[in-house]
């Protein structure tokens, strides 16, 4: 099950441990990591992005779930997230490209306190208790959030539902004049705007998809020339899964 994983840390010392962990756990096979990067809050509330010397598959956050989530983790987490305005609208994108659950992004910019640490993970991962008492032991508090698509039809919906708005205002348009007529056509214009904005947002997250995707098909490959019999055939299970999924979500 692809998850988001934030363990966080009293400090960058036992944050580097955690790192660590990730990757015994994923040498081991308890799970499977895709990214992991190692983020600090600073006494100014900003959060800062630390080196990780790591051989996860995704190098760069840009355009990736864990770099969005560390851009909304930056802001004023927790404090009407959902609003669309002020200081809070550069933060909506990013929240819609994680596909984030404003509970889960709210607990973890409440647990990162000025001072703290956090190792953020894209992973796959069947059972909690592995990795749960592994950061347990460091003094990691988890927070865990199941990546889905969700959302994906909801978009739909709301595309569609604006498209419709808009044939309204243009049939209504064409039979206007003066000033009613300019008001309409200021309307399609703002509407037109928002819904070439939702486009733009679709392709991101599915560019976003199809690069971590590619990510993946490649780390497991490169683990499955170092397997051998039902390890080797596990991985490369895992690659048929990855490809079928990818598949429906790229035709849905």
């Amino acid at each position: 099950m692809d998850k988001l994983v934030v363990a966080v840390f009293r400090d960058e010392k036992a944050a580097y441990a955690g790192v660590r962990a990730f990757a015994d756990l994923n040498a081991e096979g308890s799970l499977e990591v895709a990214q992991v990067c190692v983020i600090k809050k600073e006494p100014n509330g900003a959060v800062s992005t630390k080196e990780v010397d790591d051989n996860f598959p995704i190098r760069t956050l840009a355009g990736t779930a864990l770099g969005s989530l560390v851009g909304v983790l930056g802001g004023p987490v927790g404090l009407a997230i959902g609003a669309a305005s002020g200081a809070y609208a550069g933060m909506i994108g990013d929240i819609y490209n994680i596909g984030a659950d404003e509970d889960f992004v709210a607990d973890v910019g409440a647990a990162l306190t000025p001072g703290k640490c956090a190792v953020i993970a894209e992973v796959d991962e069947e059972w909690v208790t592995p990795l749960d008492t592994r950061m347990e032991s460091l003094g990691g508090v988890v927070y865990r959030m199941v990546k889905h698509e969700v959302r994906q039809e909801q978009r739909k919906r709301e595309l569609a539902a604006a498209k419709a708005e808009l044939e309204q205002l243009q049939a209504e348009h064409a039979k206007a004049s003066g000033d009613r007529k300019a008001k309409l056509q200021a309307q399609i214009d703002t509407l037109n705007k928002r819904i070439d904005a939702k486009l733009a947002r679709s392709k991101q997250r599915a560019d976003q998809i199809s690069r971590e995707f590619d990510a993946r098909v490649k780390a497991l490959q490169n683990k499955a020339q170092q397997k051998q019999g039902e390890a080797k055939a596990a991985v490369e299970a895992r690659i048929a899964k990855l490809r079928s999924d990818f598949q429906s979500r790229v035709h849905a």
